[in-house]
């Protein structure tokens, strides 16, 4: 896990914002969180990903994409389906997705 944010990157450019709170099973969740990460990274205009959970259970995910193409292409992956119809059978108590057109991105790093 980074402990830095994902960089800020020229815009346009696309964010989903994935926030969900989980339920107690964890069944295959590790496995099926591993290779989602695998397939996403492998796709071409994922520009990355941060995620964090609060103590009380709010996770949020927000993934960057250089276009909304490479985050359809994410979406429609065939084992990403699957993993999001088995997330809300078994590991979601409720999500929401926000998805969005970065307009403005700038960043800052401490040096020294």
């Amino acid at each position: 896990m980074t402990t830095q944010p994902v960089a800020a990157f020229e815009p346009p450019y696309v964010m989903a914002v994935f926030s969900n709170v989980r339920t107690a099973d964890e069944t295959g969740y590790p496995e099926t969180l591993a290779r989602m990460e695998e397939i996403v990274g492998a796709n071409p205009g994922l520009l990355g990903y941060e995620s964090a959970r609060t103590p009380g259970g709010l996770g949020i995910t927000v993934a960057y994409f250089r276009d909304h193409d490479s985050l359809t292409a994410w979406r429609e992956d065939a084992d990403h389906r699957a993993a999001m119809g088995q997330g809300r059978a078994d590991w979601y108590e409720s999500y929401t997705l926000h998805v969005a057109t970065v307009e403005r991105s700038h960043g800052f790093v401490r040096n020294g």
